[in-house]
């Protein structure tokens, strides 16, 4: 049996290359999960002078998947890191279970 997850990964760019710094579990619920992606702030322009990033992942059978990737700046990493705090509360906490 297949099975996913989904999580948001944040990096900082430093002069070694990107480094994680943190890590929202989202669940395994593509539609739900896609629906808080789209309400996070930032873009998909991302580049070699893109300081902050938020990778969505996804993991089947425990391996890595990046499916997509936010360029952002300091107030909109502020902002989604409201978002993502309050939609997982919300999913794990006031939604149904499977």
């Amino acid at each position: 049996m297949i099975q996913c997850n989904f999580y948001i990964l944040l990096n900082i760019k430093t002069h070694d290359g990107l480094e994680s710094f943190g890590k929202f579990y989202l669940g395994n619920k593509r539609k739900a999960v896609l629906d808080i992606y789209k309400k996070l702030k930032g873009t998909t322009a991302v580049d070699d002078k893109t300081l902050l990033t938020m990778e969505l992942m996804e993991t089947v059978n425990e391996l890595p998947l990046n499916l997509n990737i936010l360029g952002c700046t300091l107030d909109e990493l502020a902002y989604n890191c409201k978002i993502l705090a309050k939609e997982t509360f919300k999913l794990h906490n006031l939604e149904p279970g499977p």
